[in-house]
């Protein structure tokens, strides 16, 4: 188990999947950081700690991305390219988190090197149940080197 807190970087623009994200997460809460950010520019700019997420201190490095596909300003996809396509950030896990099951999708983000790719369940204790597996594997058993 690792013995930092993870910071999971969470890039939802639904605030009503945000909200429900949060809450699970909450409910299964192993002491772990989320940090939410509502679009694609954001997530770029805390990875690569430029403007408001300047100061490293302020926007440690995630341990793990949760990323929804359709996202205003730079969308899932093209954020995934970008973190698997840059030395410093590849190495995080990139879970998309999305309501897309086309095989398009999948297919697409397989190619950008993506770790999984989770469709959003639509039954509430369903989509908790996802989440508490998701944060026993990626943040309990998967083990990684240091951030």
């Amino acid at each position: 188990m690792p013995q930092e807190r993870v910071r999971v970087l969470f890039v939802e623009d639904d605030q009503d999947h945000a909200e429900l994200v949060r809450g699970c997460f909450e409910e299964h809460h192993r002491g772990n950081e989320l940090i939410h950010l509502p679009d694609g520019e954001a997530a770029m700019d805390y990875l690569q700690h430029r403007g408001r997420f300047a100061d490293t201190d302020q926007s440690p490095r995630p341990h793990l991305v949760l990323l929804d596909l359709r996202l205003p300003k730079i969308d899932g996809l093209e954020v995934l390219k970008q973190i698997k396509s840059d030395s410093a950030l590849k190495s995080i896990p990139v879970v998309i988190l999305t309501t897309s099951d086309a095989d398009k999708d999948m297919r697409q983000a397989y190619r950008q090197n993506v770790n999984s790719y989770l469709v959003k369940p639509i039954c509430y204790e369903k989509f908790c149940a996802m989440i508490r597996d998701l944060d026993s594997y990626w943040m309990m058993w998967n083990q990684q080197p240091g951030v």
